[in-house]
């Protein structure tokens, strides 16, 4: 058996390709399908294919920075959130540096001002290469730290 990497309920990522330095990130089993703070979210298409275009606010209770970003829609999905509303989102898809790890994963964009975390880290994401230690806090280090490499 692989050994698998350990992390935390709660750990920093990283979002390349939506210019996402580091984003404090929950770890959610509970949750099938990662999500991502959200606003003024726009359809175009680029090449023949749907993009989405939105704005993002990576710091917990902060409106800055404040990002644009753009990423091809692979899917609209009806999602349920955990107070039982349900949304249509649009389901984007990037790169997620998680320690070590980079992945291709699928996000759906939600206004999530509300809420305690940017970002939801769901099981789809975490499938086969991490295990979910709960009482573990950022396990994979800390921005600040010099061995800190997300």
């Amino acid at each position: 058996m692989r050994s698998k990497l350990i992390i935390g309920w709660r750990e920093w990522a990283t979002l390349p390709d939506l210019g996402v330095d580091r984003i404090k990130a929950k770890i959610d089993t509970g949750a099938k399908t990662s999500a991502i703070h959200a606003y003024r979210v726009k359809k175009f298409m680029k090449d023949g294919a749907p993009w989405a275009e939105f704005r993002l606010h990576p710091v917990q209770k902060h409106k800055r920075p404040e990002i644009r970003c753009e990423a091809p829609i692979v899917d609209e999905r009806a999602v349920r959130s955990s107070s039982g509303h349900e949304e249509i989102r649009y389901v984007v898809k990037t790169l997620l540096k998680l320690g070590p790890i980079s992945r291709k994963v699928e996000l759906t964009l939600t206004n999530r001002d509300d809420m305690g975390f940017r970002m939801l880290i769901g099981r789809q994401a975490l499938k086969g290469f991490c295990l979910v230690d709960s009482g573990l806090s950022y396990g994979l280090g800390e921005p600040d730290d010099p061995n800190f490499n997300c």
